[in-house]
This record gives C-alpha cells, structure tokens and sequence, in this order.
C-alpha cells in the first residue's frame, strides 16, 4: 500500500520542488516583459515630451534614434529572458542538456541553411540602427527585394528582424530588414518640394516667372507655412517645354517630411494666382516628384 502511494509523493514534491520553480520561472518572464514594455513606453514618452508638439516640430535625428534604439534593445533583452527561461525549464524538467549537444549540432547545421534569411535580417537590421539609416517616425521609401513598387510610408516600429512601415492609405507594411535594398530617407534634415506649373505657350514666361515668385513670398511669410519652410521657394525657370505649354518649376526647401503639405498649399496657391492673372490652369498642374537632403 505504501508502495503504491510512493509516485503520488514524488509528483507532490516535484510540484512543490521543481514544478513550483517552473512557474515562478514563467511567471518572472511574463513579469519582465510587461517591465520591458512599460520602460520602453516611459523612454519613448519621454522623447515625445522633449520634442513637444508633434504636428508643428519634426522630431530630431536624436529622438528618432532613440525611438528605434528603444525598440532594438527591448526586442533583444526579451529574447534573451525567453532563451534563458526555456534552458531553466528545460533543467527543472529534467532533462539533461548534454543530451542535446549532439542532436542540437545536426539541428543546428539543418537550420544554418534554413535560417539564413533570419541571419541576415538581424544583421541587417544591426547595421541599420548603427548607422542610423531611418528611426521611428521618419517618412522613407524602401525598395524590396522582388517587389515591383517601392513601399513609401512613417516607420512605426523597428527591430533587429523587421521594419514596419505606414501607408498614407493606413496600411501596415512589415518588411524584414534582409530584403530591404535600398532606403529612401525623405525626412532626413531637411526635403524638397518641387512644383512644375503648365502654362499655354502664349503665355508671357517672364510675367509668369515673377507671379510665382510673389506666390513664393508670400507663402514665406504666411504664419502656417513660414514654420515649415526653411527658405522662400525659388523659381528655377523653365523645365521643359511642349508644343502648345511650358513648365516653370518652383523649387522649396522644407523641413523634413514636410514636402507634401508644402507641394498641395503651393499649388493651391499657385491656381489662384495664375487664375486671377487671366491665365488658364491646365488641369495636370502637380507636384514634382519630392526629394530629400542627400
């Protein structure tokens, strides 16, 4: 009779023993993580009170690099917590872990050749961040591997493994950061908003060219727009010209990531302008393709 009471009184002390630890193991790990995401939420809180208000200033590079920095290292420590909590499970167990030296060396090799995308993901997101490429909030343009069309949008979260990009449509764009193959940072230090007006070829190019200059002042010294030019738009001259029009280009340097609002109340201006001069606005009056500091 003992002897069959004696598996129940070693599962009783294993729970008590080892099954205990391996809550407490699981619970701490649960513990940390909500720690880690609470202190990222406090950094990136932080950052966000220093650069004030986010509609009227563009955060710094500093605060951008900090934004994606804060994100790396919190991915990182968790996946150091998991790894860790699941070797010290594995030990309270009881499982010997020099028994999966030798079946962890062929899975190892196995894997090396299945996971060298992952490889090369985090190294390239490692890079990334070291080099300060892009950080959280930038407007960027990536090309990926084996995608046709370039993926524009504000990076929302970065890691050591994916990028996550969002469309002006409101898409989610995740991306791993091995196929990215070429960054286009357009909210790095300062951008460009280029406009190339039509106009009918019997129109007069010097009158135009001084209408859109004091389109150009004006805008400058309009109290929305002064705070997101750095200069009084320029006028470059004529760009192209076709049988029946002629493009003027207006050229503005913004702060960065702020070439698109500037390009739309540019043209709007410039429509009212040319209108009330007497001159007929062809209907492909548009912005030029935006550009940022190189």
């Amino acid at each position: 009779m003992v002897g069959a009471l004696t598996p129940l009184t070693d599962i009783g002390l294993w729970a008590r023993g080892s099954g205990l630890q391996i809550v407490l193991f699981v619970t701490g790990a649960m513990l940390v993580t909500r720690l880690a995401a609470w202190l990222r939420g406090r950094i990136t809180a932080r950052v966000d009170a220093q650069q004030g208000d986010s509609d009227t200033l563009v955060r710094s590079e500093a605060a951008k690099h900090r934004h994606a920095v804060a994100q790396v290292v919190t991915w990182a420590f968790l996946v150091l917590v998991y790894c860790l909590t699941a070797v010290l499970v594995v030990q309270r167990l009881g499982l010997p872990l020099t028994g999966f030296v030798a079946p962890a060396t062929v899975v190892g090799v196995a894997l090396g050749f299945g996971a060298q995308r992952i490889v090369q993901d985090i190294m390239a997101g490692f890079f990334m961040v070291t080099e300060r490429q892009y950080g959280f909030g930038d407007l960027v343009r990536l090309s990926v591997t084996s995608v046709v069309q370039p993926v524009t949008g504000t990076v929302e979260e970065v890691t050591l493994r994916i990028t996550r990009v969002r469309t002006s449509d409101g898409e989610l764009v995740t991306t791993p950061n091995g196929q990215i193959a070429q960054v286009i940072n357009l909210s790095r230090d300062w951008a460009r908003a280029v406009v190339d007006v039509p106009v009918p070829a019997s129109a007069d190019v010097t009158a135009v060219s001084h209408l859109l200059e004091q389109v150009g002042a004006d805008a400058y010294r309009d109290q929305e727009l002064n705070g997101l030019l750095l200069d009084p738009p320029a006028v470059m001259g004529v760009e192209s010209m076709d049988i029946d029009q002629f493009k003027v280009r207006l050229v503005a340097r913004t702060a960065p990531g702020k070439q698109f609002l500037v390009g739309r109340a540019l043209r709007v201006r410039i429509t009212r302008a040319l209108l009330r001069a007497g001159i007929n606005v062809p209907a492909e009056l548009d912005t030029a393709e935006p550009t940022a500091a190189s």
